[in-house]
């Protein structure tokens, strides 16, 4: 059986957001439980992806105008 792929199969590894790390108190750094501090763009062969560490990009909104408010 397959292990079905959260949020498709294009993403690529990195200590960012697997299971075994954990940011640091350098933003710039991870802490892996396995390799100890490493670049957040680092991945080994144990990464296992977790989804709750991937932190989304932020959403640009459209400037609305006030008559796309009203009713005529």
């Amino acid at each position: 059986m397959f292990k079905k792929q959260y949020y498709g199969s294009k993403i690529a590894p990195a200590c960012a957001y697997c299971l075994y790390g954990m940011p640091a108190s350098d933003p710039k750094m991870v802490l892996c439980r396995l390799k100890g501090v490493v670049s957040p763009y680092y991945s080994c062969r144990r990464f296992c992806y977790d989804p709750l560490m991937r932190v989304p990009h932020r959403q640009v909104l459209p400037e609305l105008d006030p008559k796309d408010f009203t009713l005529e």
